[in-house]
Parts: C-alpha cells; sequence; structure tokens
C-alpha cells in the first residue's frame, strides 16, 4: 500500500534490537535501551497491533499511533469499500497496552498467537515503532532478508545524497 507516501509523520528516533523473555502469563520486560529512548512516553501507555507486512506485532507510543492514525484516516474515505477494507484490516487486533508497576508489557492472546510465540521474542526498533517478533521467526526474516541487503541498498537509497 502506498499510503506512507502520502502521508508525513514525526518520527521518534528509536535504534535498537534485544531478546526478551516472555513469562508464562505472556508478559515481558520493555527493554532499557527502549526505555531510556522513550522515557517521556512511557506513562502514556501503547498501542499493539498486528503488522500488516509479518507476522511479528507493532508497539506504538499512543502519541505515535494516534498521529499516524490521524494523517491515514484523513487521507481515506470509509465510505469507499476499498478504504474501508483497509482501515478494517489495518486495526485488526489493535490493542491499548499499559507497562505494569514492574516494567512489563503484557502481550494479548490473540496477538500472540497471531506473531507465533512461542518463547523469546525479539524487540526491534523499526524506525516509529517497535517490532515484536518470536525470536525464531526473526531469525529466519534477518538470513533470508540478508542476501538482498546490498540490491535493497543500492535500490532504495542509491540516489539519496546523505549529505545533504
Amino acid at each position: 500500500m502506498y499510503i506512507y507516501s502520502l502521508i508525513k509523520i514525526r518520527m521518534i528516533p528509536l535504534n535498537g534490537e534485544q531478546i526478551c523473555r516472555v513469562d508464562a502469563k505472556g508478559r515481558f520486560m520493555l527493554p532499557v535501551v527502549f526505555k531510556n529512548q522513550l522515557a517521556d512516553l512511557l506513562q502514556e501507555g501503547f498501542i499493539m497491533k498486528q503488522s500488516i507486512h509479518n507476522p511479528c506485532l507493532e508497539l506504538y507510543p499512543k502519541s505515535t499511533w494516534n498521529e499516524l492514525y490521524r494523517k491515514i484516516m484523513s487521507k481515506l474515505n470509509r465510505f469507499k469499500k476499498e478504504d474501508r477494507s483497509f482501515i478494517r484490516t489495518y486495526s485488526a487486533g489493535t490493542k491499548v497496552i499499559e507497562i505494569d508497576s514492574a516494567g512489563r508489557i503484557l502481550i494479548p492472546h490473540d496477538l500472540a498467537r497471531f506473531a507465533g510465540i512461542t518463547g523469546d521474542i525479539v524487540v526491534a526498533a523499526m524506525m516509529d515503532c517497535m517490532e515484536v517478533w518470536d525470536k525464531t521467526r526473526y531469525d529466519s526474516e534477518i538470513i533470508e532478508t540478508q542476501d538482498m541487503m546490498p540490491e535493497l541498498a543500492e535500490k532504495l537509497l542509491g540516489n539519496i545524497n546523505l549529505n545533504e
């Protein structure tokens, strides 16, 4: 879908990748690297949703999600069937997530099932949000994509002047 090219989103410069353990109740500790980067936003909570591109979850600070959603909705008309279908699918499984007093995040059962989360997870920065992957699936995705990286870098970044 071309929607991201139609809108400009204020990016939170998230960086990092961490392996986390999921406890028996489906909770994980938000890694310190992300707590530090999101310190001003932790109290507002998060939105967790299914990714439309991969079998993983996306975790957005609420304010980032609200801004993104508002911009997407300003480009779509819910009275058009195609737009309505996109909105429904894009929003599928969206959950409001709070960090508990111990700094843990609960992965709802339906979202864990969607992402195939069965053990350890990887929480990886993805520009303005974090992706939450089953570790085995994440490792497979990285291995699969690594061979394509030289061509992708040239295609996507080859015409960008990084000195500007």
